[in-house]
């Protein structure tokens, strides 16, 4: 199972990049979310549940992906 490195830059498989501040709660789910921030424009503050940021790419909709992951970690 991938893990989520907290302060990680990641990059979407659209190209984009994006800094993990960290995780949080969802109070009525229960679910835990990533809160990453653009490095980009406005740099403002996404939340997305962890099990869709680590999900893969969707290649029925996506086939010329170049990333396996929806998020990879840059090295």
């Amino acid at each position: 199972m991938r893990e989520l490195k907290v302060h990680g830059v990641y990059r979407h498989f659209k190209g984009k990049r994006y800094f993990v501040e960290g995780t949080a709660t969802d109070s009525e789910t229960g679910k835990t979310l990533v809160l990453y921030r653009q490095l980009y424009g406005e740099r403002s503050l996404w939340a997305r549940p962890l099990d869709m940021f680590l999900s893969p790419v969707d290649r029925e909709k996506y086939p010329s992906a170049r990333q396996e992951y929806r998020f990879e970690e840059e090295e």
